[in-house]
């Protein structure tokens, strides 16, 4: 099949057989079609959609273009968590060692930050000497010995999803949900899992704003997950402001420790909260608790007893980490670090809070990428003193910006300032961190 036939096809609105949709990711694959073809297929796709019958095909390939995982020797069942990311979304950080401690094994593959959101990867590369480039055979070995691996996608999964993604990236066709759908599916069905947990995030820092579209995606990823085979499970979630109380790898590694330790502090709740709520699903889908409520109590008593800090201890000495971080999470901090805080121009309400711009603004000092060549530093970022909702004073702390020079706060301090509207009546609407569970 010539590519400029299967071009042509989409672009005028044709819809595509199985056949079709494989010969095209084989030759994503073997080099056959040019990346401008690639592009203008894809960009065909953006433009006049997919049908259920051509994301199912399309997924399949994905999978098909590389290895799966087997994890038939493990006696325990085998469940993953995925989000599609936001500020200060540290959870599987948290939720790995979490479900590990509990008895369900966690192949999570990940991925890096990129734009105003974070990266697990970029996280746990905070940790010193912590390794994430694991070879197909060395990720299994850890998972057996202490439950849980996290690592990068190799060459050998889904290497589809590597070309495709790049390829949207550049060319502007992201917001795709069926090619949203594959990317994510594809990777996750790879790992051999018996229940998935996805964390769809919408509001002002994640992906997706609009919340019915992030509703639309949610109920696609569901649908795609179960038809493979999968239990699968979403959760809407808010992110019209930053999760928890940390925005910055170091410092979201920091927070996910004090957790795992019981030392939790109130702006950080957040952070607890939807991780053990993620975490339970994912216990009751592998029916390792038969129902929520006792799965929810598990993982806290994992948490109280320290058996999920000991997992993660084990994990970060797998992976080459430095695990004095879990007797002492304060390594973390750079002390050439200098901290600054952001006032309140005014007194009154946190009616809104511009969260994309808080993560943009710590990109632009290094704790996040634009491109993915760009460098990170993790030891930047902004403690969140303030959430919605809350009264503040003129001139109180809304949070401290953790950055390497004066330079570097003059850029942003204004940015991060403005990034919360002050209102003079407290806000009606109620915060709810879990909107709806698809």
């Amino acid at each position: 099949m010539k590519p400029h036939d299967l071009i042509r096809k989409k672009r005028d609105g044709g819809r595509f057989r199985p056949e079709e949709i494989k010969a095209f990711i084989d030759g994503v694959c073997d080099g056959s079609w040019a990346d401008y073809q690639i592009s203008a297929l894809v960009m065909a796709c953006y433009i006049n959609g997919l049908r259920q019958t051509e994301q199912t095909a399309l997924v399949e390939a994905m999978l098909d273009s590389g290895q799966r995982l087997d994890f038939s020797d493990l006696e325990m069942p085998v469940a993953d968590k995925h989000s599609t990311g936001g500020v200060g979304d540290k959870c599987s950080l948290v939720i790995a060692p979490l479900v590990a401690a509990c008895g369900v094994a966690v192949p999570m593959i990940s991925g890096r930050g990129l734009g105003h959101t974070g990266g697990t990867l970029d996280k746990l590369e905070a940790i010193e000497g912590y390794s994430v480039n694991l070879s197909t055979r060395e990720f299994k070995r850890i998972i057996k010995k202490c439950g849980f691996a996290m690592a990068g996608q190799t060459a050998d999964i889904v290497p589809a999803d590597k070309k495709l993604y790049a390829l949207r990236d550049a060319t502007a066709t992201v917001e795709s949900i069926p090619l949203i759908v594959a990317s994510i599916m594809s990777k996750k069905l790879a790992e051999g899992l018996h229940a998935l947990v996805l964390d769809v995030k919408t509001g002002t820092g994640a992906f997706l704003t609009d919340e019915a579209e992030a509703r639309k995606l949610a109920k696609a990823l569901v649908k795609t997950g179960n038809s493979f085979g999968v239990k699968t499970e979403a959760l809407l979630t808010d992110m019209n402001q930053p999760l928890g109380k940390y925005v910055g790898n170091a410092l979201e590694v920091y927070e996910s420790i004090k957790i795992l330790r019981g030392e939790i502090e109130e702006q950080a709740r957040a952070t607890l909260d939807l991780s053990i709520e993620l975490a339970a699903r994912m216990l009751a889908l592998t029916e390792t608790e038969k129902s929520l409520k006792a799965a929810k109590e598990k993982t806290r008593r994992a948490l109280a007893s320290g058996a999920a800090l000991e997992k993660f201890r084990e994990n970060v000495e797998l992976q080459g980490g430095d695990a004095g971080v879990c007797d002492n999470p304060e390594i973390l901090f750079d002390e050439r670090i200098i901290k600054v805080q952001v006032r309140c121009p005014e007194s009154g309400f946190i009616d809104e809070i511009d969260t994309t711009e808080i993560g943009r603004a710590i990109s632009s000092i290094g704790g996040g990428r634009m491109r993915m060549e760009d460098k990170i530093d993790p030891a930047v970022g902004f403690a969140c003193n303030k959430k919605l909702g809350d009264a503040v004073r003129e001139h109180e702390v809304l949070g401290t910006l953790f950055c390497r020079s004066e330079t570097q706060a003059a850029l942003i301090l204004a940015k991060l300032q403005m990034a919360y509207k002050i209102s003079g009546e407290r806000p009606v609407r109620k915060f709810e961190l879990v909107k709806e569970v698809i």
